[in-house]
């Protein structure tokens, strides 16, 4: 990554605390950002090393998910008071499933995005056997969780058209800083205080000035073409992936459903779909955008930012 991106030459390199695991040095200094939020501001040690993390800095609360190797916490950090979701990965998980690099680009990537409509990471540390993560917490959960409260599972059009325009607006973000996401799903969606998105776990995110990938990784439903196929791919695989959010978002389930991986596979390869009669004409345009097997001709965040959908719907 470039300097402004490259962790702070002061830590303990990360490629050292996941590779040692008897590694017990606590991790001090940071990268420099700006922070407006005072509270925000003191989850961030200075260049100077002043503050030094462990887990004794927390009260931890309730267990708030997690995945295979990892688990996230509700924590309050106890001299400031401050609400945070403390991420806490096993070192030995990620060495026995090779996720050394993950793991690394995960953190460097994250911590250096600052935007409204991204989850923040303000810091790391790590002990003997884990590695924690303390990240913003999003008080108001996952999209997911929301969108199977609702109605049919569906939003209405103004609640997809607002979260649908933070989203794009996260992704230009991101892709004018080389970063693609590659997992953008519900699921890796939050809500913050006002029901903004969070765009979170970065784990299978890449940073890169060629911007030309061909691993596959991701969850296959929101795969495009192209990741599905094996072929080089780059940052409209993000594009993909939200217009297929649209359409869950609209519809209550994704555009390529069927009952096996293979059925799966093959509709998206063909970008076989259709687009039920109760989603609006502006809708149904913006996703068949989107939706795309050409990647050069898929909308880029721009694009859907200015479409007239979602003009119609980001300010309601």
């Amino acid at each position: 990554m470039d300097n402004e991106a490259n962790l702070d030459n002061k830590r303990v390199p990360l490629q050292e605390i996941v590779a040692n695991s008897d590694n017990n040095v606590e991790i001090r200094g940071s990268c420099a950002v700006t922070e407006t939020n005072e509270n925000a501001k003191s989850m961030r040690t200075n260049r100077a090393g002043e503050r030094v993390w462990s887990l004794a800095s927390f009260d931890i609360g309730r267990r708030l998910g997690g995945g295979s190797f990892a688990n996230v916490f509700l924590a309050r950090e106890k001299k400031s008071k401050f609400i945070v979701a403390l991420k806490v990965l096993l070192k030995k998980d990620i060495k026995q499933k090779n996720l050394e690099l993950q793991v690394i680009r995960e953190i460097d990537i994250q911590a250096h995005l600052i935007h409204p409509n991204i989850l923040r990471l303000y810091e790391y540390f790590h002990d003997e056997s884990r590695i924690y993560m303390i990240l913003e917490f999003a008080p108001k959960g996952s999209v997911y969780s929301k969108l199977l409260e609702c109605p049919n599972k569906r939003f209405s059009e103004g609640v997809a058209g607002v979260y649908v325009a933070q989203i794009a607006d996260a992704l230009h973000y991101c892709h004018s800083k080389k970063v693609i996401h590659r997992d953008i799903k519900p699921g890796n969606l939050l809500l913050g205080q006002n029901e903004e998105i969070k765009l979170a776990d970065f784990g299978w995110s890449v940073h890169g000035p060629s911007s030309r990938r061909s691993t596959q990784c991701g969850t296959l439903d929101y795969l495009s073409p192209e990741v599905v196929l094996g072929k080089t791919y780059n940052e409209k695989v993000d594009l993909w992936s939200l217009g297929v959010v649209c359409y869950e978002f609209l519809t209550g389930k994704t555009p390529f459903d069927c009952s096996n991986s293979h059925g799966i596979c093959k509709k998206i390869s063909k970008g076989q779909f259709s687009v039920p009669s109760f989603v609006s004409n502006e809708a149904k345009d913006l996703i068949r955008k989107l939706i795309v097997l050409e990647p050069d001709s898929r909308l880029d965040s721009i694009g859907v930012l200015e479409h007239p959908w979602i003009l119609k719907h980001k300010t309601s």
